[in-house]
């Protein structure tokens, strides 16, 4: 495994004296993952679901190799067997899991308490294997962090947000990305994120007002003219999709510029208007083709993300350093699938 970025120091692009900008290039293309999605459709089928980790593992690799930064693509480095060994065991915890809620229910409580109690567990395993299998210059990605630090950010921090009715929500979205980030790695050093609390709190004022105006100004419509109630739906429709927009942007770009490894910068200059089109179109032409487009409008929503995110380079990336080797397995990821829970 090379022990250093030597791609991006050849690179004429990088100078480490000067600041430079490395933005994030996607060039998959729709009819190619189209062609992918629907062989791994028909295997998996042919193959009652077998085909599936084999499946997983051509996506990812194809989506990863096309994913580019500075000339130098990612890595999707899972095996097909490492998805199906985990994959099969959570699906025999999940039928057992079952079994005993409909037959033995004090056994599946059982089950039921001891399956919360391994979800952090099982959380920090599928983000282990997920960032140790992509690398980019054989380097390869980490993550690592306590059993603790899993039940605070995954489970307290959102039991509080729900319980001081959304007042600590910004709160728990920041902890929950400092979970995220804090504790993965490039090799061996470690990313760092820099989001404050208020940093979500401002957005979220600014969303819970545009809701309190348009409920004021939709209540006093229709106590005014009643008749218009019917015109209700297409006043809520377009508020909810500018308000889920929102939140998506607002999220996107918070995230990527409070992301930092060493002395480099991420930066995301995602838009409304940006986004608001590429959804529109995906809808538009997955309502059309009758689903069929679904493989497209996910290259063209991810093409629009890459497109959007840029590394900021100040001085060298010269001491990025391979991490020892790991043996993490597919099981964590596998169980959140089956179990439905993840972050």
């Amino acid at each position: 495994m090379s022990e250093s970025i030597s791609a991006e120091l050849d690179s004429p692009n990088i100078d480490s004296k000067n600041t430079n900008i490395l933005p994030f290039e996607f060039r998959g293309k729709g009819f190619e993952y189209f062609k992918l999605w629907v062989v791994n459709a028909l295997l998996t089928v042919l193959t009652l679901g077998i085909y599936s980790a084999w499946a997983t593992v051509r996506n990812n690799r194809y989506l990863h190799a096309n994913l580019y930064l500075n000339k130098t693509h990612f890595r999707y480095l899972a095996t097909p067997m490492q998805i199906l060994k985990g994959r099969v065991i959570a699906i025999i915890a999940l039928a057992i899991y079952t079994a005993a809620i409909q037959f033995i229910p004090v056994l599946g409580a059982v089950l039921g308490i001891a399956l919360l109690i391994a979800i952090p567990y099982f959380v920090n395993q599928s983000l282990a294997f997920d960032r140790r299998m992509t690398s980019y210059n054989n380097i390869q990605f980490r993550f690592s962090a306590t059993y603790w630090q899993a039940v605070k950010a995954i489970i307290l921090w959102p039991l509080l947000g729900i319980f001081t009715m959304g007042i600590l929500y910004p709160k728990a979205f920041k902890e929950i990305n400092a979970y995220l980030v804090n504790n993965s790695s490039y090799g061996k050093t470690q990313f760092q994120f820099s989001a404050k609390a208020w940093d979500y709190g401002k957005p979220a004022l600014i969303a819970a007002a545009i809701m309190l105006v348009l409920g004021l100004i939709g209540f006093g419509v229709i106590s005014a003219v009643p008749a218009f109630a019917a015109l209700l739906p297409v006043i809520v429709l377009p508020a909810y999709l500018f308000l889920i927009i929102f939140a998506i942007v607002t999220l996107n770009n918070i995230f990527y510029r409070n992301l930092h490894i060493e002395e480099h910068h991420f930066n995301a200059n995602f838009t409304m208007p940006g986004l608001f089109k590429v959804i529109l179109i995906n809808t538009l032409l997955t309502i059309v083709t009758l689903g069929l487009y679904l493989p497209a409008a996910k290259i063209r929503m991810i093409k629009y993300l890459a497109e959007n995110v840029s590394l900021e380079v100040n001085g060298s990336l010269e001491n990025f350093r391979a991490a020892p080797a790991q043996d993490v397995g597919a099981l964590g990821e596998e169980m959140g699938q089956a179990f439905d829970f993840g972050v």
